[in-house]
């Protein structure tokens, strides 16, 4: 038997064990989607908290802030940052890709060994610590 496992989440990337650029744990992100989540939240009140209202706003700041803060107000907070693998900024169709998929939830919570959701990878991205 070969040993073919990785040491670390995002050895395989070319990304560093811990610090600035490894990858972003569950827990910074978990902290960020109810930061991110909860200003819906707050917000839909304007609209009698409507449940489509809250994904709506929150599909809002996740396709204002990626593209232009390189991550959302809660990725901020919790000191991530969402990058291409090429280091190349995401672009406009990376953030709306991953957050229609992060909406419906299944890609976001099937991960790979590097700790990286389907929406992640089909959107060719990466969070990561800034």
């Amino acid at each position: 038997m070969t040993q073919s496992a990785q040491s670390f989440p995002g050895e395989r990337l070319g990304l560093p064990r811990d610090g600035s650029g490894s990858i972003g744990r569950l827990g910074r992100r978990v902290g960020a989607l109810f930061v991110d989540y909860g200003a819906a939240y707050l917000i839909s009140g304007f609209f009698g908290w409507d449940p489509l209202a809250i994904l709506a706003i929150f599909a809002a700041i996740q396709i204002v802030f990626l593209p232009t803060l390189q991550g959302s107000p809660g990725h901020r907070l919790f000191g991530l940052r969402l990058a291409r693998l090429d280091g190349a900024w995401v672009g406009l169709w990376r953030p709306v890709l991953r957050t229609i998929l992060l909406i419906v939830v299944i890609p976001a919570v099937i991960w790979d060994a590097d700790q990286r959701g389907l929406h992640d990878k089909a959107a060719g991205t990466v969070l990561v610590r800034s």
